[in-house]
């Protein structure tokens, strides 16, 4: 790292520390997945109004080039309804193994996600899908910060800045997961998130290095239902009936042709 670097860094370090005594950053990353395994990864970061405020610069300070240069689409920095900041980042995969790739480049080296794999098992009668691993912030706010420029610093500043304005870690910060699976929802450690559809489940990632499991299933079905049963035989014993009737029309408008020209 050059020194020029290093003193960028522990510039920004320094906003953390002035910003976060009285606001607050939330982080949602959610996954959305489709039946044949494909979906996208979308992260979204909202600042505060007050936090912008005491930051000014924030906006043009953010940086994206490696995100964009790994096939991440960025949208925003855009200025929210009450004045504060959201960034989106969003990036599409084709199956269950590049969004778990994708889940785990989101990973500094304490977190937040630990072994986060999805899977998707087809069969004739059904489609299993399936989130295993976990979360865990083990380093508590350290993990937002780089390694190097910690090492540098020694501390993390803006942890004795929150203690020191009264506020607990997670009212500054806010960190959840969301994962939307096809079909129905065998079983979950998450909560089952109504707004966002049947297989929608989200999770609140503890700030202070509690362990969380995010275990969850779902299942699509194959196997036609009763009715479908019924309306597939009702179907098929007119078309029967009509080729039938078809020939027996065709034989006797035959039999006339013949009689009249005898």
């Amino acid at each position: 790292m050059t020194r020029r670097r290093a003193r960028l860094r522990a510039g920004l370090l320094v906003v953390l520390a002035i910003a976060l005594t009285a606001c607050r950053v939330d982080v949602v990353v959610d996954v959305e997945m489709v039946e044949n395994g494909s979906g996208i990864v979308t992260i979204t970061a909202v600042a505060d109004a007050e936090l912008v405020a005491r930051a000014p610069g924030l906006a043009e300070d953010l940086r994206f080039d490696d995100l964009l240069a790994a096939g991440w689409v960025l949208e925003g920095p855009a200025t929210t309804a009450d004045g504060g900041l959201s960034v989106v980042l969003r990036h599409t995969f084709s199956s269950p193994e590049q969004a778990t790739a994708l889940i785990a480049s989101l990973n500094g080296t304490d977190g937040p996600f630990e072994a986060a794999a999805l899977s998707r098992t087809a069969s004739k009668r059904q489609i299993d899908y399936a989130l295993t691993g976990g979360a865990r912030m083990e380093a508590g706010l350290a993990s937002f910060a780089d390694p190097d420029l910690l090492a540098s610093v020694g501390a993390t500043p803006y942890a004795d800045s929150i203690a020191s304005g009264g506020f607990t870690p997670d009212q500054v910060v806010g960190l959840s997961f969301s994962v939307s699976l096809p079909g129905s929802v065998n079983g979950t450690t998450g909560a089952v998130d109504p707004a966002g559809g049947e297989g929608r489940v989200r999770w609140i990632i503890p700030i202070d290095g509690s362990p969380l499991d995010l275990a969850t299933t779902s299942t699509v079905s194959l196997e036609r239902s009763s009715l479908w049963n019924v309306l597939a035989t009702v179907a098929l014993v007119v078309l029967v009936a009509w080729v039938v009737a078809s020939v027996v029309l065709i034989a006797l408008v035959a039999r006339a042709r013949r009689r009249r020209t005898r």
